[in-house]
């Protein structure tokens, strides 16, 4: 009913304020053109009218047009990413037409992009109050991320890992702190659940996202919870201009690997398209991606260490402007994804010995209106929802009572209305989010009875795991305002959250209010200094952890929540130094920034017994002493000419429970102190590009069958790609090749057998792999 009642409020905020947004033709119009500082048509810039809704992007030549705008004085904006936005202010009488000529200077470092993550509006990233990292196609393309998931370790501060043998379960550590501490957000929606959440980082194709951007630290005041650690922003394909893009690769993972089967083929396809209306009211995009990966057994016991996995992924975004001042969007995936590992693929789940196998249906659906108001008060409305139907077996030695079905609903609805004074903005907003999980065991016919026939049974029957509801009401608030070079930001957000579990009766509410203040201080025009603390919040709910069961032929891993577990409360404390400058004919920018956390009443885990069965218990409980988390992240980016791009980034830190914990330790588990990463772009010449990608992940404690603590050798994961575009009238070809993990930098002490600890897994998610493959589009990066 919350959601009910919510919908139909911004329905009806919705239809009145188009009601109003009608418009007569003015056959006023812009046109023109944007170049580079050397004269040079760019192709594919965005040209807009601040503080509204209209925009168009110039076409292949360079050129753009704007009709029937209305009359009066405007301001004329153009930009493109790697350079810096110029703006032109122009008066428009009806039946005029004018032409505004834009040259763009470069932005070589990217200091004056845009990103909407920090405040929850759009905002220049080097006056932003808080440090925002964006993750670019471009660097997609350089580090051959087919995944979101494959693109997050080039991020300060940010590992992925890979967590299960059999199913490949992945998350991601923000900071060192596992992955149910960061937030993740779809166009700055909380709508990735945390049943989706379970392999979701491996879901989602990377041609579906426009760009990433990141935040370290707490985010809790205006997202609400479980961004302790941070927060990363999904933000989707948007149909900007008439756009086309298809390719296809295919990737040969264990090349030359001793001791492993034998290498497997992983195939994708993928397309991109979008249409836009003369006259930019109206416009659509739409995405597909297919891939298919064989199972790769390392270490050639005939169990895989990579899944066997299919995805078929479609979406689209359509947006309508009813004037001039307003907009509507809609957007929609769907996910089919199906994985399994463990052995005897060609059988069905329950005659394999081991089979840890998946299959997710996952709808999403959103709708957003903005309008703007005075000069620039802008008003953002949405509901978005997200279904999840996932089919599972968790089962060994061919049980017939490890099938499973989990059923789950979640929902955002909310209202922000941003307010813009001379030197200073208000944003205040309210949002509802909700969910509900069913989870069950299907039942199974009991062959062990002696009186078991297939014609009367007896049966087992279907079991309820866990059925949850889930509800957060909050409201939000920050005020931002500039004093000469210093700029504060003021936050805070109250949450309700009530959490219901039918299947084990239980209730639990609280209150929560999270504070956060930032400080940015200009030294100089090239040097910022950022300083900010926050408060944030865990609930007491089922994360994404729990929906996941490590499986073999010795026992089975469970995960519960102790009957007196309470919420989990973060204090988090950051400083930063951001510098970015042009040096001779170099650019340089460096950001040191330092960060730390205390956790009161901390999640942490405690090992039960295996039981007759061999099932073991992990039960999550509040560490009594907390713990802190702190450390430093580095990045560096280096552009020396225009044919060269470097950029780096490394992480010191500690992650530590104040007292002794999980096996007489105080150190988090798989977190190693010191990890990072490189990238390198270099142009040798016109239409050709080598790049190569690094990732260090340094040693870090690993448990191996509850009992034994082994510390891992240090990995560097080093890759390299070579690709070459052909340019065919108006469109691009692009051929391209390389290596991932090139010197084999791969864990080569996988447990083995029917009886091995899937959760025994660190290091590198791949080795040594092979991939090649072509693009065609007219807007190839």
């Amino acid at each position: 009913m919350n959601f009910l009642r919510s919908f139909l409020l911004i329905i009806t905020v919705l239809f009145l304020s188009i009601a109003q947004a009608q418009q007569k033709r003015s056959d006023a119009n812009i046109v023109g053109h944007v170049v580079d500082q050397n004269g040079n048509h760019i192709p594919f810039a965005n040209v807009s009218i601040v503080n509204t809704t209209i925009g168009t992007a110039t076409d292949e030549t360079g050129h753009y047009r704007l009709i029937n705008l209305p009359v009066g004085h405007h301001r004329v904006k153009a930009q493109f990413l790697g350079y810096k936005p110029q703006v032109v202010e122009v008066d428009l009488k009806a039946n005029d037409t004018k032409e505004i000529k834009f040259q763009l200077q470069e932005d070589v470092l990217g200091v004056e992009e845009v990103v909407v993550t920090a405040d929850r509006n759009e905002s220049n990233r080097q006056e932003s109050s808080t440090i925002v990292n964006t993750l670019t196609p471009k660097l997609f393309a350089t580090a051959q991320a087919v995944t979101l998931s494959d693109g997050l370790n080039f991020c300060p501060g940010l590992r992925m890992e890979s967590n299960c043998q059999n199913c490949g379960f992945s998350q991601v550590r923000m900071n060192g702190m596992e992955g149910p501490y960061s937030q993740i957000l779809i166009n700055s929606r909380p709508i990735f659940s945390g049943l989706a959440g379970v392999y979701g980082l491996e879901l989602i194709p990377s041609n579906m996202i426009e760009r990433i951007e990141v935040i370290r630290g707490g985010g809790s005041a205006l997202y609400g919870s479980n961004a302790i650690a941070g927060t990363i922003n999904l933000i989707l394909k948007d149909p900007i201009n008439n756009s086309y893009e298809f390719g296809t690769g295919n990737s040969i993972t264990g090349i030359g690997m001793d001791g492993a089967g034998d290498p497997s083929q992983d195939y994708t396809v993928n397309f991109n398209a979008s249409v836009v209306s003369n006259d930019n009211k109206t416009g659509m995009a739409v995405y597909g991606f297919f891939r298919d990966r064989e199972p790769f057994d390392a270490n050639n016991d005939s169990f895989s260490e990579l899944t066997e996995l299919k995805n078929t992924t479609f979406g689209g975004r359509i947006f309508h402007r009813f004037g001039t001042r307003d907009k509507l969007t809609a957007d929609f995936f769907n996910i089919k994804e199906s994985r399994r590992g463990g052995n005897k693929f060609d059988m069905p789940e329950h005659m394999a010995d081991i089979t840890e196998a998946v299959e997710h249906n996952i709808t999403t659906g959103a709708l957003a209106y903005d309008r703007f108001f005075g000069e620039a008060d802008k008003l953002s409305v949405y509901v978005s929802g997200q279904k999840v139907v996932r089919d599972s077996y968790y089962g060994a030695e061919q049980s017939l009572a490890d099938y499973g079905n989990t059923k789950d609903f979640s929902y955002t609805v909310g209202a922000q209305y941003n307010a813009v004074f001379r030197n200073s903005n208000l944003l205040v907003g309210i949002e509802d989010i909700g969910a509900r999980l069913k989870d069950k065991k299907l039942g199974y016919p009991d062959l062990e009875d002696p009186d078991f026939t297939v014609e009367n049974g007896p049966y087992v029957p279907n079991r309820m795991v866990a059925d949850q509801t889930t509800n957060t009401f909050g409201l939000f608030a920050q005020y931002e305002w500039d004093i000469n070079k210093l700029n504060i930001s003021v936050g805070s957000r109250f949450d309700r959250y009530t959490i219901e579990d039918e299947a084990e009766n239980t209730s639990t509410s609280g209150n929560v209010f999270s504070p956060r203040i930032t400080l940015k201080y200009d030294i100089l025009k090239s040097l910022q200094a950022r300083a900010s603390y926050s408060q944030g919040y865990r609930a007491p709910q089922i994360f994404d952890e729990d929906l996941h069961i490590e499986t073999s032929g010795a026992k089975k891993i469970l995960h519960e929540n102790a009957d007196d577990l309470t919420q989990e409360t973060s204090h988090s404390y950051m400083l930063s130094l951001d510098f970015n400058q042009q040096v001779g004919k170099a650019f340089l920018g460096v950001l040191v920034e330092g960060f730390y956390t205390q956790l009161d009443n901390a999640f942490a885990n405690e090992f039960g017994e295996p039981d007759e069965d061999g099932t073991v218990i992990y039960t999550r409980v509040n560490a009594e002493e907390g713990a802190v988390v702190k450390g430093i992240n580095i990045e560096a980016n280096l552009v020396p000419s225009d044919k060269w791009e470097l950029k780096g980034g490394f992480t010191l830190q500690s992650s530590e429970y104040e007292e002794v914990h999980e096996l007489n330790e105080t150190r988090f588990f798989r977190t190693p102190d010191t990890y990072g990463y490189f990238t390198i772009d270099w142009d040798p010449f016109k239409n050709f590009c080598v790049s190569s990608t690094g990732n260090y992940t340094g040693s870090m404690l690993v448990p191996y069958n509850e009992s034994v603590l082994r510390e891992s050798d240090p990995f560097f994961d080093f890759g390299m790609k070579l690709r070459y575009t052909f340019r065919i009238n108006g469109a691009k070809l692009q051929l391209y090749t390389g290596m991932k993990n090139i010197f084999n930098s791969y864990q080569d002490d996988f447990d083995s057998g029917v009886d091995r600890d899937p959760a025994y897994v660190y290091g590198p998610s791949l080795p040594r792999t092979l991939y090649f493959g072509i693009k065609l589009g007219n807007m190839l990066k």
